[in-house]
């Protein structure tokens, strides 16, 4: 019999709650700081067959009145494991998911939206989700926290504890993209999310931010091998879809998808499909490569290999740096690329290299967490062609420019 994903909290560091003082949201405090009055904490003396659920607020809090829902009722219906988790770049149609549901093997199914947002070069997976329903498939001490999925409703945003304490603002914000316009979603929670999704909005958050909606499935198995169940389903839906088991680690032999959104920058840049091929490399779908990657000689340079949408902006901005008499502080033999298929270091998070909307520049003399030696005169030069600088992070990488906003070169 397989060990079952459910488990019993063991503290309370599992989900950590940002709250309001007179209705208004606060910045989400960290785990080591969070006052003993603002976090709820979780149950963690029931098994995981029971049905716990802390009693909601009285008056839900309602951030965000503009973009919340109808505040989800106490937790009633048995949790159940994340086995499987199929995702398109498209929304699945309704007769595909009733095929699917009606599987041999599936026994609990939800509907949810899936996409992907650059913040800092890190590319996170954010769903957009029914937060009565959806917090069935996540683990007891998450799916048990009330007042995160009523903060969720009310349109705040719900993070994996370690990503929320390293992006967030000092607002306690957190701004959904690279785009300069992309929009900013306050952090009501602190929760574990199911695997492959780092955080969760409302499904009304979803349409603002252009998210396909309806595109992924997330499948409970009962008791039957999600290997098995998984085989099932790839007939059903075809070799194109990403039909991946849900674990600690991607599933190797899954097409995975990047659906990039956040602004206008992400929907230049265009969807595609990949696969893992290990040593933190992936091999995106060729037909995409060819139609949005080119190879072309810029000034100062040389022949870069990036995304068709950036090259005409980064040319202009080094050819503004020349004119500028500054061309000897970009070091050509220092430039470490720009199109890099890769997940971050240690992570299964995508890069922005992988888009080829991103560049490396003088690497040795600007390393992370470091004040770097950039000079400041070609870092506005870059921001002013639509370009955002790594020195400006809170955890800086002054080599590092991505593009940030689409600029008109003339």
């Amino acid at each position: 019999m397989r060990m079952r994903a459910v488990g019993v909290a063991t503290g309370l560091v599992a989900a950590l709650l940002a709250l309001a003082a007179c209705g208004e949201p606060v910045p989400a405090a960290p785990p080591e700081t969070a006052s003993t009055s603002g976090p709820v904490p979780s149950d963690s003396s029931s098994d995981s067959s029971a049905q716990p659920s802390p009693e909601g607020s009285a008056q839900p809090t309602v951030a965000d009145p503009d973009h919340s829902v109808p505040p989800p009722g106490r937790l009633t219906k048995t949790l159940v494991p994340p086995d499987i988790l199929v995702y398109s770049q498209q929304a699945l149609p309704d007769k595909l998911t009733e095929r699917i549901r009606k599987a041999k093997g599936v026994t609990d199914t939800e509907r949810l939206s899936l996409a992907q947002v650059g913040i800092e070069n890190r590319v996170i997976t954010v769903g957009a989700v029914d937060p009565a329903s959806y917090r069935r498939f996540t683990r007891l001490e998450s799916a048990t926290l009330q007042e995160a999925w009523e903060r969720v409703a009310g349109g705040e945003l719900a993070i994996d504890p370690a990503l929320g304490k390293k992006l967030q603002d000092d607002q306690g914000y957190l701004k959904l993209g690279n785009d300069e316009d992309a929009e900013q979603v306050h952090i009501g929670a602190y929760t574990f999310q199911v695997p492959r999704v780092d955080a969760v909005v409302n499904e009304k958050w979803g349409e603002a931010l252009g998210m396909r909606l309806g595109n992924a499935l997330l499948i409970s198995t009962g008791f039957d091998s999600p290997q098995v169940v998984q085989d099932r389903i790839q007939d059903i839906v075809g070799k194109d879809l990403s039909v991946q088991i849900l674990g600690p680690d991607l599933d190797p032999d899954a097409v995975q998808t990047a659906f990039l959104t956040g602004g206008s920058v992400a929907q230049a840049v265009g969807t595609f499909s990949y696969r893992v091929i290990g040593g933190g490399r992936i091999a995106p779908d060729p037909a995409w490569v060819s139609s949005h990657i080119r190879t072309e000689p810029v000034p100062i340079l040389g022949s870069v290999t990036c995304h068709t949408v950036m090259i005409p902006q980064l040319r202009a901005a080094l050819r503004e740096v020349q004119t500028e008499g500054l061309a000897d502080k970009i070091h050509p033999g220092e430039y470490a690329g720009c199109f890099y298929p890769r997940f971050i270091a240690n992570t299964t998070q995508l890069s922005l290299h992988s888009f080829g909307i991103a560049l490396d520049l003088n690497v040795p003399g600007n390393q992370r967490g470091t004040v770097g030696e950039m000079d400041r005169d070609v870092v506005e030069i870059f921001k002013k062609w639509g370009f955002a600088w790594g020195g400006d992070w809170g955890y800086t990488d002054p080599m590092h420019f991505e593009m940030n906003r689409l600029v008109e070169v003339r």
